[in-house]
C-alpha cells in the first residue's frame, strides 16, 4: 500500500457505509460544519466517493442523537440517568442471570457498523468472560455465507484477491451484485477497465439492475438457480481446454466428486439453461467467455449470500476457479464484495457465533490458545446461537438478556414482526445506540446508552480486500456519549474482571488484537497483523491503509498488493485447497396459488440500512423518497396494479403497503422491495416482516432473496402532503411516508378520512402557533391549510382525490391572495423547498441535477454523456447516475 503523502486540510478516516472502504478527508467548513471530500491517496478510492460519502457532512448534526443513558420507567417512558446508575443495571442484571440460569442465557448482538476495537472487546468479554459464545452480528444477514464457504474451500475466510484485480481482469463476472449502486466506487473501476482494456463484463442477476445495463452479457437467472449455472459451467469447463489438470493435482482435493456432482445438476448447456430459466445461447456464451479467458474475476455479494443455500452457490463459484487454477493470480479469482464497513473487521475479531478471535474457530487447541492469551477464566468451549437461532432462543425464553449494538434488529431480521415481540419478553435489554428512537429501541428496551458516532469514533476498520484503515475522530463526543468500547470495558469492570479490560484507548486494544493475530501463528492462519502488535501510541494514531496479512519482521507500510494463494498452498491440513460438491439447488418454500410471486429484497443507491444516518441527508433522500415494489408490466396488468399506485404485499409472515413501480427489468413472477424504511420513516414498508427464517444449513444466514409473496391493489380515496417540521404521526387508517426536503420534512399520505376529518387535523396540528388560512374546494374534492407565523409561511396541508392533491404551487398561490397583511407579505415570499416532482425525478444527487433538467439539456444539443455532464455537471462525480 502507498503511503499518503499530500498533506491534508483535514482529518483522514474512512466512509462508515459498504465493504468498499473509501478514504475520507473531513475539514472544517467556511461556515460551521464539516466539508466531505474523497482522500485521493487511498488506495480503495482514489479520491471518488459516492453519493452517499459525498453526503456524510448533512448527517452530522445531533437533532436525532441519544445523548445520555436513560433508563425506561414503570410507564414505558424512558428518563436521564447517569452513567452509574445504567452501568449498574446493566452489570447487576447480567450477574443475577449468569448466576441463576447460566451464562448461556446472555446474547449480545452486535453490527459490522462497529469498529474493529470496539468489537474485540465486546467478543472477549462475552466469550471470554462471561463465558457464552452466544455473540452474533448484523453481518450474518449479509456476508455469513461467504466466511462459511472460504472456510469449506480454503480452510480460513480468506478473501484471495485485491482491488487491483478487478483492473487488471479481462472478465469481470458479477453474480447478485448491483455494484452500480451498491459498490459504486468499485464499479467505475471495472467500468474504466472496460473502457481502457476493453474487460468484458457479465451481469447474474434475476433483475436488470442498474449494473446490468452497462454488461456485455446480461443473465437473468431464475431466483435460486445459481448454483445450477456454476455447476453447468464446472462440466464445460472440465470438457476445455480451461481445465488445468496439473493444479487440481497439485493443490487440491474433491475434484472427481464436485464434477460429479455438477454432471447430476446441470450435465450439458441445454439441462443448464432449463433449470436455469436462460436462453441456451446465452448460457454458450457465458460459458465460452469464461473458458477463453484467463484473467476472469468473479464477484458475488448479497444476492448470493442471502440464501439459504448460499454457501453451496459460493462454493460452485470458488469450484470454477479451482478447476481452471484462477486464483491467487493478477486479475483472478472469486472475490466476495462486503456489504458493511466493517464486516471484515468483525470476522477478524470472532465476531460471528461460530468463530473465535483472529480466524480461530471453537477447536479444542483454538479454545486453549485463546483462553491462555487471555488468561480467561471461563472461555466458551462451544459456539453460540447464530442471529435467527438466538432471537428463537429469546422467544422460548432461553435468552433471558441482550444486549444489542449499533444494529436495529427489530426492522431487519426476518420474520421482523415476531422477534420484535420476543424482544419484550426480555428480563433484561439493553442497547447502545447513537440515535435516539429507532424501532429496537421501541420494542421494550429498558437500558439506552448513548454510543459515538462516525466523525466522533476512533478506531479501524477492515474492507473487502483486506486493507486495515483508520476512522479518526474530527469532531468532540456530543453529550454523555462514549466510544462503544470503552462502554463495554465500564460493565467488564463492574463484573469483576477490570485487569483484563484496563485499555486505556484504541491503541491498547488494537495492540492486544495484533498479538493474539500472532500468537503460535507459525503461518497456519491466515489473519496475522503481526507487525502492528508493537506500534505506539502515535503510529497507530498516523497508521496509512495497510492490507493484511502482515506478520512480525514485515513492513507496517505493507509490502505491496497482497493476494492469497499465489503458492498454490491453502490453509488446510495438507494444504490443498477443496473442491465442494454442492446440494442440487432447490428453494426452500414453493410458490403457491395464494403466494404466487418470489419476494426479492434489497438496497437503493442514495439509502443506507434502516436510514437512521442517510435519512438525514434531503439530497439522498430526493432518489427514491417513498417505499416501493417493482414489478413487471405483465405481472401488474394481471394483479391490476398501475404505476404509481398502493398495492399490498403480503407473505405468511406479515405485509406492506408500497407504491407499484412497475419496470420491465424485473422478472415476472418476482418482486423486489427494499429494506430501508422503518416504523420511524413509513407506516407500512418495514420489509423483515415479509422475510421467511429458512437458513442456510452452514452459514446460518437467512434466505432474503425468495419469500412466496401475493401483491394486490389498495384503494384509499384521498391522498395528499402535510410540511412540517413537528414529529407528527398521522393517525390510524392512513398509509405514509416522510421524505426529508432541505428545511422541513415532508408527510406524503393516502387516507380513507374525509376532508372535513382533515380540517379538523389541520386546526389540531398546524394552528396553534400561528395564523392558519385554508380553503376547501367543493367541485374538486379538495383541501388546503397553510400556517403563517410573524409573515412567514411555514406548515402546510394538502388533500384531495387520489393521484389530484393540490401541489405546493396551489397552497401558494392560497396564502398569497388571501385578504390582508398576511398575503401580501407571502405574494413573493420564496416558500420552503420545490416539490420534488416540480424538478422531476432527482437523477444526479452529487449535484442536484433532475430529470427536468437532463431533458432540458437534451433538448438544447446535449446529444452525449459528456456533453449532459459539461451542462448539467450529472455524472461527472461518482457516475453512480450513469447506470440509474
Amino acid at each position: 500500500m502507498n503511503a499518503h503523502v499530500h498533506k491534508p486540510k483535514g482529518t483522514l478516516t474512512t466512509c462508515p457505509y459498504c465493504g468498499v472502504g473509501c478514504g475520507v478527508e473531513a475539514a472544517p467548513g467556511e461556515r460551521g460544519g464539516s466539508v466531505i471530500s474523497g482522500d485521493a491517496a487511498h488506495p480503495a478510492n482514489r479520491g471518488r466517493l459516492c453519493t452517499k460519502g459525498l453526503a456524510l457532512g448533512e448527517t452530522l448534526g445531533l437533532e436525532t442523537r441519544l445523548l445520555h443513558p436513560m433508563l425506561r420507567g414503570a410507564d414505558g417512558s424512558f428518563g436521564r440517568t447517569g452513567w452509574d446508575a445504567a452501568l449498574g443495571k446493566v452489570a447487576d442484571g447480567f450477574r443475577r442471570i449468569a448466576e441463576r440460569d447460566g451464562p448461556g442465557a446472555i446474547a449480545f448482538y452486535l453490527s459490522g457498523q462497529l469498529l474493529t476495537e470496539d468489537y474485540y472487546v465486546a467478543n472477549k468479554l462475552m466469550k471470554g468472560f462471561i463465558g457464552s459464545a452466544n455473540v452474533d452480528t448484523n453481518s450474518r444477514l449479509c456476508m455469513a455465507s461467504a466466511v462459511a464457504a472460504h472456510r469449506r474451500a480454503f480452510g480460513a475466510d480468506t478473501v484471495p484477491g485485491v482491488y487491483a484485480d478487478l483492473d487488471e481482469a479481462n472478465l469481470i463476472v458479477l453474480v447478485g451484485s448491483n455494484a452500480a449502486w451498491c459498490h459504486p466506487v468499485l464499479f467505475r473501476r471495472m467500468i474504466e477497465n472496460k473502457r481502457t482494456r476493453g474487460a468484458r463484463i457479465v451481469v447474474i442477476d434475476p433483475r436488470r439492475t442498474a449494473t446490468a445495463e452497462e454488461s456485455d452479457l446480461f443473465l437473468a437467472v431464475a431466483p435460486g438457480m445459481d448454483t445450477a449455472l456454476f455447476c453447468g459451467l464446472l462440466v464445460h469447463l472440465a470438457e476445455s481446454t480451461a481445465l488445468d489438470r496439473g493444479y487440481i493435482a497439485s493443490h487440491t482435493a474433491g475434484f472427481r466428486d464436485a464434477l460429479n456432482r455438477s454432471r447430476e445438476i446441470a450435465p450439458d448447456v441445454a439441462t443448464t439453461a432449463a433449470a436455469t430459466g436462460l436462453e441456451r445461447d446465452d448460457v454458450q456464451s457465458f460459458f465460452d467467455m469464461f473458458a477463453t479467458t484467463a484473467r476472469t474475476v468473479t464477484c458475488f455479494s448479497q444476492g448470493v449470500n442471502q440464501s439459504a443455500q448460499g454457501t453451496d452457490k459460493i462454493n460452485a463459484i470458488i469450484n470454477c476457479h479451482l478447476m481452471t487454477g484462477r486464483i491467487g493470480r493478477p486479475g483472478a479469482g472469486p472475490f466476495s464484495l462486503t456489504g458493511q464497513p466493517n464486516a471484515m473487521g468483525g470476522r477478524e475479531v470472532g465476531g460471528l457465533a461460530n468463530q473465535l478471535a483472529a480466524h480461530m474457530d471453537f477447536a479444542p487447541d483454538h479454545v486453549d490458545r485463546v483462553r491462555r492469551f487471555w488468561n480467561a477464566p471461563r472461555i466458551a468451549t462451544r459456539e453460540g446461537h447464530k442471529a435467527v437461532q438466538m432471537f428463537d432462543a429469546i422467544a422460548r425464553g432461553e435468552i433471558k438478556a441482550l444486549w444489542v449494538m449499533a444494529t436495529n434488529p427489530a426492522v431487519s431480521l426476518p420474520r421482523a414482526a415476531e422477534m420484535r415481540n420476543a424482544l419484550k419478553t426480555l428480563e433484561l435489554f439493553v442497547v447502545s445506540e447513537n440515535v435516539l428512537s429507532n424501532d429496537t429501541i421501541h420494542a421494550g428496551a429498558h437500558v439506552l446508552l448513548p454510543a459515538t458516532a462516525w466523525g466522533e469514533k476512533d478506531g479501524t476498520v477492515t474492507n473487502s480486500e483486506r486493507c486495515i484503515s483508520r476512522q479518526r475522530a474530527f469532531l468532540p463526543s456530543p453529550g454523555e456519549a462514549k466510544a462503544d468500547w470503552s462502554i463495554v470495558c465500564d460493565v467488564a469492570r463492574r463484573l469483576g474482571f477490570a485487569d483484563a479490560f484496563a485499555y486505556r484507548g484504541p491503541a491498547d486494544v488494537f495492540r492486544e488484537h495484533a498479538a493474539l493475530s500472532a500468537f503460535e501463528n507459525e503461518g497456519t492462519r491466515d489473519f496475522d497483523i503481526g507487525a502492528l502488535a508493537s506500534l505506539s501510541d502515535e503510529n497507530y494514531d498516523t497508521l496509512d491503509p495497510v492490507q493484511w496479512p502482515l506478520p512480525a519482521g514485515s513492513s507496517r507500510h505493507g509490502d505491496g498488493e497482497k493476494r492469497f494463494f499465489a503458492d498454490g498452498k491453502f490453509f488446510t491440513p495438507d494444504l490443498r485447497a477443496r473442491f465442494i460438491a454442492p446440494e442440487k439447488p432447490a428453494l426452500k418454500e414453493d410458490t403457491s396459488p395464494a403466494f404466487r410471486f418470489r419476494l426479492n429484497t434489497g438496497r437503493i443507491r442514495d439509502q443506507w440500512h434502516t436510514m437512521t444516518r442517510t435519512g438525514l441527508s434531503a439530497r439522498l433522500a430526493a432518489h427514491l423518497p417513498e417505499p416501493f415494489v417493482e414489478i413487471h408490466p405483465r405481472d401488474a396488468e394481471s394483479a391490476g396494479l398501475a404505476d404509481g399506485t398502493l398495492a399490498r404485499v403480503t407473505t405468511a409472515h406479515g405485509a406492506c403497503i408500497l407504491k407499484v413501480m412497475v419496470n420491465d427489468g424485473q422478472k415476472p413472477g418476482s418482486l423486489f422491495v427494499p429494506i430501508h424504511w422503518s416504523a420511524e420513516t413509513a407506516s407500512d414498508a418495514r420489509v423483515g416482516d415479509l422475510v421467511s427464517p429458512h437458513t442456510d444449513p452452514f452459514s446460518g444466514q437467512p434466505e432474503a432473496k425468495a419469500t412466496p409473496a401475493t401483491i394486490v391493489p389498495i384503494t384509499m380515496p384521498l391522498s395528499g402532503f402535510m410540511r412540517t417540521k413537528r414529529d407528527i404521526r398521522l393517525p390510524v387508517g392512513s398509509w405514509w411516508t416522510k421524505v426529508l426536503l432541505e428545511d422541513t420534512v415532508e408527510v406524503r399520505f393516502a387516507t380513507e378520512r374525509g376532508l372535513l376529518y382533515w380540517h379538523d387535523t389541520a386546526q389540531r396540528l398546524l394552528g396553534p402557533d400561528g395564523t392558519l388560512v385554508e380553503h376547501f374546494d367543493g367541485d374538486k374534492g379538495t383541501y388546503c391549510a397553510a400556517v403563517v407565523v410573524e409573515g412567514a409561511f411555514e406548515d402546510c396541508l394538502a388533500v384531495g382525490p387520489a393521484g389530484q392533491a393540490p401541489r405546493l404551487s396551489s397552497i401558494r398561490t392560497m396564502v398569497a391572495n388571501h385578504p390582508g397583511e398576511i398575503g401580501s407579505a407571502i405574494a413573493h415570499r420564496s416558500v420552503a423547498s420545490e416539490d420534488i416532482e416540480d424538478t422531476g425525478p432527482v437523477i444526479c444527487v452529487c449535484f442536484g441535477v433532475g430529470l427536468a433538467a437532463i431533458r432540458n439539456a437534451v433538448k438544447n444539443g446535449a446529444g452525449s454523456v459528456a456533453m449532459l455532464g459539461a451542462t448539467s455537471r450529472a455524472g461527472t462525480n461518482c457516475g453512480s447516475c450513469l447506470q440509474s
